[in-house]
């Protein structure tokens, strides 16, 4: 029988119950609009995997949670929530999680000023608090997060992204944000610098893991929710494909890169790359990145005491890079 994410969370179970109240509290304002705009974001959060990783790790290094931990926590959704509703906008999403994003309900002006005052109230629940380590934290991230996607728009319009690059990307848009939530769980509970620096490197590093298996489901290696093709008709330069032309020559090469280029959503010229990409053995060769991300942030953590804490990241990575969809 498979493990549940809710088997995987029992040790910090009260934690995440609580931290839910204190969060929906945060997130109350005076101004009509406002509320009515935040209740909405609060009823349709995801798996809220970004505080599990904080409460976690701070477990690792003290049995009972502090005030300063539930404070790390609210401050990486506050941030993280501020840069999906940003993102909404930079990409004209209608839709997250399967629901109306908030631009698509009040209209980009408006989701952009929502965006501000989250960003504006993570900054001063630190600031009051002292928080200043967990702020410095968390501002690398976004700062981080910030570069890496105008990494990869630059990038993109040339289609040159070469492997170093990728990761590159990939290290500043997606690890870094599990990278500064660990960071914020070990600071939180007052770890050594070191320790601190430890927790950042296991977040990032299941982060790469994290991101290379997002990759891999574009390709339809199992029977997923995620429609195939994805990235390619959004023009994303992705490690299968990355290797895969790494390896063609150069008549190949300009073939795939126009059909990548020119494909305007047409299924055929999408599926041909696909089709390419597995030939050349591009999806073993990720999955093979994927799992030495994987047992590189598993040689981490073994680094921490035993605990169930511990056991419970270790299921929860295996949980993430072994999902179906």
């Amino acid at each position: 029988m498979s493990i549940s994410l809710d088997d995987i969370q029992a040790p910090i179970a009260q934690e995440m119950e609580l931290f839910e109240k204190k969060f929906r509290t945060s997130m109350k304002s005076k101004v009509l609009l406002l509320d009515r705009i935040m209740s909405y974001i609060v009823k349709r959060k995801g798996k809220q995997m970004r505080p599990m990783f904080v409460f976690f790790i701070a477990k690792l290094f003290k049995d009972n949670i502090g005030e300063a931990t539930y404070r790390g926590a609210a401050l990486v959704e506050l941030l993280h929530t501020a840069t999906l509703v940003h993102d909404d906008v930079v990409d004209d999403a209608n839709y997250r999680r399967g629901f109306f994003s908030v631009n698509a309900l009040w209209k980009n002006k408006i989701a952009v000023l929502v965006g501000d005052y989250l960003l504006s109230k993570g900054l001063l629940l630190s600031l009051q608090n002292d928080d200043f380590e967990i702020l410095k934290i968390m501002s690398n991230a976004v700062r981080e997060m910030s570069e890496g996607e105008l990494l990869q728009m630059e990038k993109a319009r040339r289609l040159d992204i070469t492997e170093e690059v990728y990761f590159d990307i990939i290290r500043q848009k997606t690890a870094s944000l599990i990278a500064s939530c660990c960071a914020v769980g070990a600071a939180s509970a007052g770890a050594s610098a070191d320790d601190i620096e430890k927790a950042r490197l296991f977040g990032e590093k299941v982060g790469l893991a994290f991101q290379i298996k997002d990759d891999l489901f574009d390709y339809g290696t199992a029977e997923i929710g995620k429609p195939v093709g994805i990235d390619i008709k959004e023009k994303k330069m992705t490690l299968p494909l990355i290797f895969a032309l790494s390896k063609a020559d150069w008549l190949t090469k300009r073939r795939v890169i126009y059909n990548v280029k020119n494909n305007n959503g047409n299924n055929k010229r999408v599926q041909e790359v696909i089709d390419y990409v597995k030939k050349s053995g591009g999806i073993e060769y990720t999955v093979q990145a994927m799992n030495r991300f994987y047992a590189e942030a598993l040689a981490i953590l073994s680094t921490f005491p035993a605990s169930p804490s511990r056991t419970s990241l270790e299921q929860l990575i295996a949980y993430t890079i072994e999902r179906e969809k």
